[in-house]
Order: structure tokens, then C-alpha cells, then sequence
């Protein structure tokens, strides 16, 4: 274990009050991506709201386990590098699809994400093998097209929710979408955000985005804009029952689907890994790359057994990691340690979950922009002076990305497998990249492995 006094920013240890401000400022930065999805699925299946609440609990608790396990490391699974696991919206559809089949129901999507879980655990070392086919132009561009890919979402949080909303009678126009006060905070919090980041000097300077959220928090509480309904009816304490829903239901069909899912994801995670890697000054190897993406296979594995779903790494904190330049894994851990403590207590998490969404609109706007500079910091290591194709690899792969986010039903007349592929932004421009890149520079050669990594484990049984 690295002394407290080491100079690589990963192994940098603080004193437990700033692991816990910095923890908490990353918790507060995907909070609301965490807790959306169970809430979304748990409408979707028309569960009670205790069950709801439940979900929300569980999916906190799995969460903190999950991003410690990947950021501190057990045996060969836990990539050890400050990122930030949570639940993934991209599973949303394949999960609801399962859920709302009467002879599945939960039960059915606990069976498959389990199932998920296995199939990522016995692919992975044949993933890590694919490092080399993402240098930087490639990796570079992925985290681009993923932050120009997510700011939508942060810009409709800031707008105050999805610009449609299901009601009885159908989907109609939110009301509250747009409104000027909504706006008004986020814009607020990102002012907020930058003037902090430029006044403030040292440790508190790494504080501005929770500070900034904070504001905003105060000035909605301040003019009764926030609802915490709930939190007086919530428990202090709630237990996390394993299978709470029933035993699993494994179903083939099922179960295919949301592999295809964890495929997209897998990629998602190799990029951020790589950017992660590259903010650090660290060489991601094949076992590096094996050992972050089993974790996703843990997860699902932890999370199905826990009455959750699926966990990847989360773009946001990434962004974060950029703007703060604090890389030290120890700090999200505790970030994981602070889930863990909310989703025991539901009180607490009831009032994390009453912050407006566009109190942390304003903040995503800096975090997901955050996405895409540290892609167009990669990028800017890639030589487009003396091999022009380079540029080919980046403008036609942003250029396919963008296309199911300006134009969300450019595929619905697609059959069904092609739309799935293709309305997913990050998954085309990955693939187009990465082909690309072969196509003009050729099939990058295989590197020798060491016979060690930094770890101590040896090469050949880490990929077993």
C-alpha cells in the first residue's frame, strides 16, 4: 500500500472530514441519475410506492458496495481507480419490457440481470483483450461523443424534467418544463459553480460543485419550491433484504436481451477507463481493462441479489474528477461509503431525493461538458497535422453519434434490432471510431504483456 505521502494523485490519502466532503460531492453529483432509474422502473410496473421507496433504498446500498469494490479492489475484480459506479439508464427499456411481462414481473428482472452479471463475468478477459484497437484518437472520441451525448439529459434536468410527461389520458406537455424559475436556479448553480472555481483557492476550490448545488438547494427550500413529502412517514432505519421480490426467474429471452445491453455498456466503460487512466498519467492494461469490467458483472450479480439492476461507470463523476483534479480512489470510496449510509437511511435519502432536478441540472451542465473536454484533451495528443485521417475518425464518428440525438425517430421504421443498435449515440460512434481507425491506420499490433502488474498478481492468472 502507497505511504500517505506518495506523489500519484490515485494512492493520495486525506484526513477523514475531506474524504468525506469530497465523497459527498460526487454522491451529489450522480444522486440523481441513481435514484431516477428505480423510480422510473418502478412506475413502469405500477409497484406500490413502499416498493418504490424500497427500490430506491436498495439501489443506493448496491451501489456504494459496487463502487468500492471498484475502486479499492478485491482479488482480481476493482479496476482501483476513482471511478464511480450506478445504475444505468440503458438498461431502463430491456429491464420495463421483462418487468411488465405478467409471467415474469420482478422476479424475471432480478433473473435477468443476475444472468447479465455471469455473462460479463465470463467475457471480460476476452474485452481487456481490445485495449489496443482504443488508442487516443479513438478513446478521445468516445468520451466526446459521451459527453456531447449526455448533455441533453443534463439540459433537460436543468429544464426541469422530460419535456413530456405520462398522464392518464396519455403523454402530455409538462408544465413545469422551461419554467423561468427552474431555469433561473440552474443557471444560478452553474454561475455559482464557476465563480467559486475561480475565487476559491486549494481544497475548498475542489468543493465548488457541492457548494453550487447547495445554493441552489437553499434558494428553492427558500422559495417553497422543494417537496419533502415522505420524509416524516419514512423509517430511521431500513434493512436491505436479499430477493425481497421472490426467487429469481431465469428466462433465456430475457436474459439475451440484457446482455446485448451490458455489451454497449462495456464499451461505454472502456473509454471512461482509458480517460480515467489518462487524467492519472496511467497506462490501462488488458488486465486493468479485465478487472474494471468484471466489476460490472459483480454488480449486476450484487444488484440482482439485492432487488436492483444494472451498474456501470458513471460519466459524470468522471467530468468531475476533471474539474476538481482530485483522482485519489480512497475519495470515492468514501463517496461509496456515503451511499451505503443512505441507503440505510431513508430519511436522509428522502431529503437527498426532494433536490429539484434543475438544482443538479445546473451542475450537469458543467459536469457533462466536463465529459467532453477531457475528450478534446485526449484528442489533443493525436497527430492531425502529418495524418489528416485522423481527423476523418473524429468528425464522421461525432457526426454518426449525434444522430439519434437530434432526431430521436430518425430509426423507428428500422426493424427492431437495428434500432436498438443504432439509437444508441455512444455505441455507434464507438464501433464507427473504432473502425475507422482501423480502416485508415491499420490493426493496432499487440503489446508484450509484463509478467506482473502494478498489483503483483501474474499476467497469466489474472486472465483465467
Amino acid at each position: 500500500m502507497s505511504n500517505p505521502d506518495t506523489t500519484d494523485p490515485v494512492e493520495k490519502k486525506y484526513p477523514v472530514p475531506s474524504l468525506f466532503a469530497l465523497g459527498l460531492q460526487h454522491v451529489l453529483v450522480m444522486y440523481a441519475g441513481a435514484v431516477a432509474v428505480p423510480l422510473i422502473v418502478g412506475t413502469a410496473l405500477h409497484l406500490p410506492k413502499e416498493q418504490i421507496a424500497f427500490l430506491v433504498s436498495a439501489d443506493l446500498f448496491a451501489c456504494g458496495i459496487v463502487t468500492i469494490i471498484q475502486a479499492l479492489g478485491i482479488w482480481k475484480i476493482g479496476i482501483r481507480l476513482p471511478i464511480m459506479m450506478g445504475v444505468s439508464f440503458t438498461a431502463v427499456p430491456s429491464i420495463i419490457a421483462t418487468g411488465t411481462n405478467p409471467d415474469l414481473g420482478m422476479p424475471g428482472v432480478i433473473g435477468a440481470v443476475i444472468g447479465s452479471g455471469i455473462f460479463v463475468l465470463l467475457v471480460a478477459p476476452f474485452f481487456g483483450r481490445w485495449v489496443r484497437f482504443f488508442p487516443p484518437v479513438v478513446t478521445g472520441t468516445v468520451m466526446l461523443i459521451i459527453g456531447l451525448s449526455l448533455m441533453r439529459v443534463g439540459v433537460n434536468w436543468a429544464a426541469g424534467g422530460q419535456p413530456m410527461i405520462k398522464a392518464p389520458e396519455g403523454m402530455i406537455p409538462n408544465p413545469a418544463y422551461g419554467a423561468p424559475f427552474g431555469l433561473a436556479v440552474a443557471a444560478i448553480v452553474l454561475l455559482s459553480i464557476l465563480l467559486l472555481t475561480r475565487v476559491l483557492k486549494g481544497f475548498l476550490s475542489n468543493l465548488a460543485v457541492l457548494m453550487g448545488i447547495g445554493i441552489g438547494f437553499a434558494i428553492a427550500i427558500a422559495a417553497g419550491k422543494v417537496d419533502f413529502h415522505g420524509v416524516a412517514d419514512a423509517d430511521w432505519l431500513r434493512v436491505i433484504h436479499p430477493l425481497a421480490f421472490g426467487w429469481p426467474v431465469f428466462e433465456f429471452w430475457s436474459i439475451l436481451s440484457l446482455c446485448a445491453v451490458m455489451v454497449v455498456m462495456m464499451i461505454e466503460s472502456t473509454g471512461q477507463f482509458l480517460a480515467v487512466g489518462d487524467m492519472a498519467g496511467r497506462k490501462i492494461t488488458q488486465r486493468d481493462l479485465t478487472r474494471g469490467l468484471r466489476t460490472d458483472g459483480v454488480g449486476n450479480i450484487i444488484g440482482g441479489l439485492l432487488n436492483t439492476f444494472t451498474y456501470t461507470t458513471y460519466a459524470q463523476n468522471v467530468g468531475l474528477l476533471q474539474i476538481t483534479g482530485v483522482l485519489s480512489r480512497f475519495v470515492v470510496a468514501a463517496g461509496g461509503g456515503i451511499l451505503i449510509l443512505l441507503g440505510v437511511l431513508p430519511k436522509v435519502a428522502f431529503i437527498s431525493a426532494s433536490i429539484p432536478s434543475y438544482v443538479v441540472g445546473g451542475a450537469a451542465i458543467v459536469m457533462f461538458g466536463m465529459v467532453s473536454a477531457t475528450g478534446v484533451k485526449i484528442l489533443s495528443k493525436v497527430d492531425f497535422s502529418t495524418n489528416r485521417c485522423n481527423l476523418y475518425i473524429v468528425a464522421v464518428s461525432v457526426g454518426l453519434a449525434m444522430v439519434p440525438v437530434v432526431a430521436d425517430n430518425i430509426f423507428d421504421q428500422l426493424p427492431a434490432a437495428a434500432g436498438k443498435f443504432l439509437h444508441s449515440g455512444v455505441l455507434v460512434g464507438t464501433f464507427a471510431a473504432a473502425l475507422l481507425n482501423i480502416l485508415f491506420n491499420g490493426v493496432p499490433a499487440k503489446e508484450p504483456e509484463e509478467a506482473e502488474d502494478r498489483q503483483g498478481v501474474p499476467a497469466a492468472a489474472d486472465l483465467a
